[in-house]
């Protein structure tokens, strides 16, 4: 015979009604260590929302983010000087109110003396505070870009986001293996809990608010290019692909109908010249089915972030749809690779400039 189970607290209790349950899990783990983990860790969680623009279940589980998603890499010598862009507050209008979201702008040194074409960088989950992300956008503006580069998480990047070091020791003892295994789940569940407060409901309106302002700020640079242009590394990549695509009229998950034509409130078709998804992760075969505008896939080969058959099922969409494509596959690499940051692999970083250099000429090209 079981026992009766313990009647639960009172959730009237004002510690606990307030206490994120987050905050229970830390304090069972006490003061576990967590290590850095290696380059060939697996995928922590599933994915709570494997369509940007109509949610639907899915018959299996989806990987969502890994490690390489929410830390950023060492940077290499080249890259040890501060970022040259700025971060400042735009105000964004969304749903009626007012929301001050931070952007990362980075310009061409000669710009505006020189024109410029308008690139809207939408990053991993490290968000725009990281220094890789800032220097790949600065890297960008070297070849020419004005890089606009939204927070579209509101000031809370994905956990874990801090420098990935050192592999855990293999001799380590069996207290230590203990307590990996437990801040590794610790992570998991964290990572859950952080993507369920960044769903596509929530990220959305900051993606297409930001890109109708600059828009208007950057109007010189929108002409120069004859539209805008988009790159997306892993959680963002999703993103890039639902502004290349070609929705109906309807309105955008988590929007409200205003009864009139808001910015960035109705789908009316793709909104970017041509995008680039770089180890994407979360992407739904609707995702790739839906896009017009002209993309270049960089992945991972045997990435389960990106599985094979969502890639191939897409591939088939695009060449019945007459959409101008290119994947670009890369083997014995990490998902994360493309992103500024240092390894200790020559063929990681080999692959890392071939995909930034395939980047910029298939946007020069388009």
């Amino acid at each position: 015979m079981t026992s009766p189970p313990a009647e639960a607290p009172a959730l009237s209790d004002p510690e606990l009604a307030t206490r994120a349950p987050e905050s229970d899990l830390q304090e069972d783990l006490g003061d576990l260590e967590e290590e850095p983990l290696t380059d060939d860790k697996q995928p922590l969680s599933t994915n709570p929302n494997p369509s940007l623009l109509e949610p639907q279940p899915q018959s299996e589980p989806q990987p969502s983010l890994s490690d390489h998603c929410t830390t950023d890499r060492p940077l290499p010598p080249n890259l040890q000087s501060a970022p040259s862009g700025t971060v400042s507050k735009w105000p964004l209008r969304i749903h009626g109110n007012q929301h001050d979201t931070e952007v990362y702008v980075s310009k061409p040194t000669d710009y505006p003396s020189n024109p410029a074409r308008l690139l809207l960088l939408l990053t991993n989950g490290t968000g725009i505070r990281s220094p890789n992300n800032q220097h790949q956008a600065d890297l960008f503006a070297r070849n020419g870009y004005l890089v606009v580069m939204p927070d579209m998480f509101g000031g809370d990047p994905a956990p874990n986001s801090k420098p990935d070091e050192d592999a855990p020791d293999p001799n380590a003892s069996w207290l230590d293996t203990v307590k990996l295994k437990a801040a590794e789940a610790a992570k998991s569940f964290m990572l859950d809990m952080w993507l369920a407060r960044h769903t596509a409901e929530k990220v959305v309106p900051i993606v297409r608010e930001v890109l109708g302002q600059a828009r208007e700020e950057f109007a010189d640079a929108v002409a120069h290019g004859d539209g805008i242009y988009a790159v997306g590394y892993c959680f963002g990549g999703k993103y890039v692909l639902a502004l290349a695509g070609n929705g109906d009229e309807s309105v955008m998950a988590g929007q409200e109908a205003q009864g009139r034509e808001e910015r960035g409130m109705v789908r009316r078709g793709p909104e970017i010249k041509a995008g680039i998804c770089a180890h994407g992760t979360l992407v739904s075969r609707e995702d790739i089915k839906a896009v017009r505008s002209p993309v270049q896939l960089v992945c991972v080969k045997e990435d389960p972030l990106f599985p094979a058959d969502v890639l191939e099922e897409g591939k088939k969409s695009m060449d019945e749809n007459e959409v101008d494509y290119e994947v670009e596959v890369y083997q014995g690499v990490p998902h994360g690779f493309a992103v500024a940051g240092e390894y200790e692999s020559k063929t990681t970083m080999d692959a890392q400039a071939r995909a930034f250099d395939g980047m910029v000429r298939w946007l020069s090209a388009h």
